[in-house]
């Protein structure tokens, strides 16, 4: 997928980081997002994993804001990767009108499940505290349309496996994107619960 096939504010703000053209792995996996396919996506640090999520994110929600509740759902490790990711999103989410909300531990709960209540479109999340906030009934996910988690090898660690796991359980259908450094076998316990057709693109 090239970028000129972006929605306009996309194109305009990858132009102005000077980024004309696709990695390698953005080649492969773009158009595949685009289309709807679960996949895992396994790949080397550096390789533009964070920026194919920003990206089609904000391409498979038109760059428009809709209802209250989130319609892309991102998992990360702790509290500075949430905060970081959510800063990249901003740099992208220039010409848009998508809000995007981030939450994780050392910050109050309740403000969080307020804050969540005004409206969100994008949610960057640690798992213990995207379960917490969703059994206070603080986070609405029947229009969820992507269920994805970023640097996945953090799930091994801590319970975070189950955590994220208990997700699915609540959503209908979803798009399910995972990406990591490498592909762990526990990973195909998802395979055979809630990811059963998702294709494996490796670099």
């Amino acid at each position: 997928m090239s970028f000129k096939k972006f929605i306009e504010p996309l194109k305009i703000n990858l132009k102005n980081k000077g980024i004309e053209s696709p990695l390698e792995l953005q080649k492969l996996i773009l158009s595949k997002i685009k289309g709807g396919v679960s996949m895992f996506c396994i790949a080397p640090k550096g390789s533009g994993k964070t920026t194919s999520i920003i990206l089609s994110v904000i391409q498979k929600l038109n760059g428009q804001a809709l209802g209250n509740a989130p319609r892309a759902l991102i998992f990360v490790k702790d509290k500075e990767a949430a905060l970081h990711l959510e800063e990249e999103f901003k740099t992208y989410l220039k010409g848009t009108d998508l809000r995007i909300y981030a939450a994780y531990e050392e910050y109050n709960s309740e403000l969080q499940r307020e804050d969540l209540f005004l409206g969100t479109d994008i949610v960057i999340a640690t798992p213990k505290r995207l379960n917490k906030i969703f059994y206070l009934n603080g986070i609405n996910l029947n229009e969820l349309q992507m269920f994805i988690v970023e640097d996945a090898e953090f799930l091994f660690r801590n319970n975070f496996f189950a955590e994220v796991a208990r997700t699915p359980e609540s959503l209908e259908k979803c798009q399910y994107l995972i990406f990591s450094t490498k592909f762990d076998q526990r990973f195909e316990r998802w395979q055979e619960t809630f990811m059963y057709h998702a294709q494996i693109i490796e670099i």
